[in-house]
Parts: C-alpha cells; sequence; structure tokens
C-alpha cells in the first residue's frame, strides 16, 4: 500500500468530515465539543475513502457522494463513542488519546454518539441539495445506509456482542461470524455499495461489491481480534488483551492465531477474486483491500 496515496485519501477524507460538523457554538456547546473530539480523533477513515474510491471506479463525478462520506464516519464514530463507554468495553483510550467519556463522562458520551447517529442522516440528505444530483439514487443509497447501520446491520451485530457478555455465554462460531458480518462488515457494505449507488453501477455490479465488503469487513474484524491478542499499543492506539481479561469469545479463542491468520487471508484472497470479477480498474482501492490483512494497527 503506498502511503503516500493513504495520507492524501485520509487527508481528503477528513476535509469532506470537517465541513460537516458543527460549530462548538450557544448553549449545547459541551455535547457538540464531545462530538467533534470524537470525530477528529483521527482514524484511518476507511469507511469514506471506499465510499470515494468505489463511487470513482464506476465514474461518478461531482459532490453528491461527500455528504455521505461524511455521514457514514459519524455512524461508525458513534458506535465507537458507545462502545467505548464504562457499560460496554470500559476502554479508556482509543486512536492514542482518551475516549469521549472519559474527557466529558458517561452522561454526555451517550449523547454524543446520539447526536452523531441523529447527524449522520441530517447530513446525508443534504445530497438532495447538490446541483445535478439524481434523486432516485439518493433514496437508494440512503435507505441502504439506514439497514446497514440498523437492527439488521450494525446495531443488532453489536447488540449480540453485548448479550453475550451480559450473559456471559459461550456462542459459537456461527454466531461469532453474525456478529463480525454485522458488527464490522455492514459499514463497509454501505460504503462500498453507495459508493457505487451514487455513480449509477447496476444491480449486479452492487451485488458484487456487497460480497467483496462483506468479506473485506470481516477479515478486518478477525484482524482486529488478532491485535487484540499480540498487536503493539503503540501502534494501535488502545491497550491490547481487553478481549482476554473480559473472558469475550472471538475468533482467537475459538480457532486459534494460526487458524485465524490463515481464515483471514482466505476472506482477502476471496474478496479481490469477485471485486476483479467487476471488470472495473481503480488499483488503488484493490490495493486497500489486500493492505486490511496483516496490518499491525
Amino acid at each position: 500500500m503506498n502511503e503516500a496515496e493513504m495520507k492524501v485519501a485520509r487527508l481528503r477524507a477528513d476535509d469532506v468530515i470537517y465541513k460537516y460538523l458543527p460549530e462548538e457554538a450557544g448553549y449545547p456547546s459541551t455535547v457538540i465539543s464531545a462530538i467533534n473530539y470524537s470525530v477528529k480523533a483521527g482514524g484511518k477513515r476507511i469507511r469514506p475513502i471506499f465510499m470515494y474510491e468505489t463511487f470513482r471506479m464506476f465514474g461518478g463525478e461531482g459532490e453528491v457522494i461527500e455528504p455521505f462520506m461524511a455521514a457514514i464516519e459519524m455512524i461508525h464514530n458513534y458506535s465507537l463513542v458507545h462502545d467505548d463507554l464504562e457499560a460496554m468495553d470500559n476502554d479508556e483510550f482509543r486512536r492514542g488519546r482518551k475516549t469521549t467519556h472519559v474527557i466529558y463522562g458517561e452522561g454526555m458520551a451517550v449523547l454524543a454518539g446520539d447526536g452523531l447517529l441523529n447527524m449522520a442522516f441530517e447530513t446525508a440528505l443534504k445530497a438532495f441539495d447538490v446541483k445535478g444530483a439524481n434523486k432516485n439514487q439518493v433514496i437508494r443509497a440512503l435507505k441502504y445506509l439506514s439497514e446497514k447501520s440498523g437492527l439488521y446491520g450494525m446495531l443488532g451485530g453489536q447488540a449480540c456482542d453485548v448479550d453475550a457478555e451480559q450473559k456471559k455465554k459461550e456462542i459459537d462460531l456461527q454466531e461469532l461470524m453474525y456478529i463480525h458480518e454485522n458488527k464490522t462488515g455492514a459499514l463497509i457494505q454501505a460504503a462500498m455499495v453507495i459508493g457505487a449507488i451514487l455513480a449509477g453501477a447496476s444491480d449486479e455490479e452492487t451485488d458484487k461489491l456487497s460480497q467483496v465488503a462483506l468479506l473485506v469487513g470481516t477479515a478486518f474484524q478477525i484482524e482486529d481480534d488478532i491485535l487484540d491478542v499480540e498487536g503493539d499499543e503503540k501502534l494501535i492506539g488502545k491497550r491490547v488483551g481487553s478481549d482476554v481479561k473480559n473472558n469475550k469469545t472471538t475468533y482467537v479463542t475459538i480457532k486459534g492465531i494460526p487458524e485465524a491468520k490463515k481464515d483471514a487471508k482466505e476472506m482477502s484472497d476471496q474478496a479481490i477474486r469477485i471485486f476483479d470479477e467487476i471488470g472495473k480498474e481503480n488499483g488503488f482501492l484493490r490495493e486497500l483491500i489486500i493492505s486490511m490483512i496483516g496490518r499491525t494497527n
């Protein structure tokens, strides 16, 4: 993966996202500050980058993609703010700095997460105001974003994860895959498919992209399970070993490190095979998919 290209892609995503963040003024300035703190913590911006590059791959032009790029990062960050809460993973650090609830308190962090989710859809709706926007494509993209972030997408996967932890129950590989495919895979699907929808891709093409994204997202989460065991805290920006400490069932606890690495690599290879079948060129996006596996942060 070309680091210079990736840096440019991240900076482009940041420019878009920051345009839609609220000004820290007025009576709700504290919650706005908490919202901006969580989003400006950095991160890889994988989802908006996937969205933008898929949009370009199918010949998309113009600014209609931008509200959705910002929206998907807002949804991702709301999930992280809530995930870090004491009632859930109780993480004190993310991306190398203190988590939102540590800085602003748990109540304000809950509200910041809620605010980000609401803002995401306020922002995505602004795509209708973009000159030349195809209204039917925007509607389809909004519908897909709603589905993949909701009860039968990311939220559903997260809920199953929390349910298993609260009940201290052993889950099998089938349920764990459901959690990974939804908790992580669903928003990767949303990113890539929405980029394709807004560029006018066919149903067959978006179906293939959906398969690619699900494989990439699931492999990405398996890598996350691996990094929690053998990652470098300085590189990943948060404490390792939290899964073990919480007696959490992960891909690693079920299959072990060697098998987890093997399965993640196979998913990545399968994703690339399907990606190449689509027949559209975007070398950067292809390399990005490959680089998601075997990462160190």
